[in-house]
C-alpha cells in the first residue's frame, strides 16, 4: 500500500524525479508515481486523488513546470499534505516556483527548490512529515541526519 503518491504532468518530468524516488526508497517509504496533467486530465486527477486516499496515501508530491498548477489543483482536492516541486522551464523554473508558493490562504502547498535538488528534498520532507506518526520512519530520519553530521567536517582550522 503506497504511503506517498508522486504525480507529474508529463513523462518527460520523470527523470528529474529520480532523486525523490531514491530518497523515499532510502527511508523505506512505499510510493507510487503517476503522470496526470492538471490542465488536460482534470477529471482523471480528481478520480486519482480519491482512489489514492482510499488506498491509504497519506501525502502527495506534485512536480510541475511553467504555470505549475498541478500542486495547487491537487491541494484543492485533498486535505492531505502536498509538496510541490517546481521544474525548470522557460524562466529557469522561477515561473513554476511562483505558481507553487503563491497559493491562496487555506489551500497550502509546501515547496522545495527547483529541479532535481528539490526532488530529493521533497523525499526528505515527506519522510519528516511521515515521521511524526511513524516511529520506523522517524528512526531512519534520525539515522540519516546523524550520517550527514558525521560526514561534515567540523572544527577544521582554515589555516591548515
Amino acid at each position: 500500500m503506497p504511503t506517498v503518491a508522486v504525480i507529474c504532468g508529463s513523462r518527460s518530468d520523470l527523470p528529474t524525479l529520480k532523486g525523490c524516488f531514491d530518497t523515499l526508497d532510502s527511508y523505506g517509504i512505499d510510493w507510487e508515481a503517476s503522470v496526470i496533467s492538471a490542465h488536460r486530465q482534470a477529471d482523471a486527477l480528481h478520480d486519482y486523488v480519491g482512489a489514492a486516499e482510499a488506498k491509504g496515501v497519506r501525502l502527495f508530491i506534485a512536480a510541475a513546470g511553467l504555470a505549475a498548477h498541478l500542486p495547487g489543483v491537487l491541494a484543492s482536492l485533498t486535505a492531505k499534505p502536498v509538496i510541490g516541486i517546481p521544474l525548470d522551464g522557460a524562466l529557469g523554473g522561477a515561473d513554476a516556483l511562483y505558481s507553487i508558493v503563491q497559493m491562496p490562504p487555506g489551500v497550502p502547498v509546501a515547496s522545495v527548490a527547483i529541479g532535481s535538488a528539490g526532488a530529493r528534498n521533497a523525499g526528505h520532507l515527506a519522510a519528516r512529515i511521515l515521521a511524526l506518526s511513524d516511529r520506523s520512519v522517524a528512526e531512519r530520519v534520525d539515522a540519516f541526519r546523524q550520517e550527514q553530521a558525521e560526514r561534515a567536517e567540523i572544527g577544521i582550522d582554515p589555516r591548515s
